[in-house]
């Protein structure tokens, strides 16, 4: 766990922003890169931000795997409209972010470890693969014998975050229905993010 952390803060100082909106972000207190060389920032070429945006986007999303992430964008690309808003949709509509984002666990990381351990359902039915894509109206619930869990009330009870318009969540019950798959703009993100730039990076 510790490890994960660490590699979370680094990884704000890294892309020179606080991803998370933590607020206890090292970025707070210190913005430049991490490493001896960090406080030296070189304008980055066109490649280069395409680049960092796409890193940028799977460190959000709980680092995810290059395969996978490719994946979402072949998936994003083969789907009618949007190329960049089909990304984010599919990025969004992932459990493990989902549960992260209805405030169940306090990060995306914790996130996907409550998914594989199997703590939550979807329908009613046991769910244990964090990257499994939730639809509009499934609803996501926390299992009983887990509610009790400490890292559950810590996280329902901060106000660090806020819900996300797309989730109806019930912190009492601990369940959360997936309204609506968002658009680019319904995602909180802290951080600047540009998907758009992803989708190049990709088509180069």
């Amino acid at each position: 766990m510790k490890s994960i952390v660490a590699a979370k803060k680094k990884s704000s100082r890294r892309y020179g922003e606080n991803i998370w909106g933590d607020a206890n972000s090292p970025f707070n207190k210190r913005s430049y890169a991490p490493g001896q060389h960090g406080q030296r920032r070189k304008k980055a070429t066109d490649y280069g931000q395409q680049l960092s945006a796409k890193q940028k986007l799977k460190v959000y999303y709980g680092n995810i795997s290059e395969k996978q992430f490719h994946k979402y964008y072949a998936e994003a690309t083969r789907r009618s409209g949007d190329s960049a808003e089909n990304l984010i949709g599919l990025l969004e509509s992932r459990l493990d972010n989902l549960v992260y984002k209805a405030k169940f666990v306090p990060t995306v990381f914790a996130a996907r470890q409550f998914v594989n351990h199997g703590h939550v359902t979807v329908n009613g039915k046991k769910v244990n693969i964090p990257s499994y894509l939730v639809k509009a109206g499934d609803v996501i619930e926390v299992r009983e014998k887990s509610k009790s869990l400490a890292i559950v009330a810590a996280a329902v009870e901060s106000q660090t975050r806020e819900v996300p318009g797309y989730l109806e969540v019930d912190s009492k019950k601990l369940t959360a229905k997936y309204t609506f798959v968002p658009k680019f703009d319904d995602v909180p993100y802290a951080a600047m993010m540009e998907p758009n730039l992803v989708i190049e990076f990709y088509s180069r």
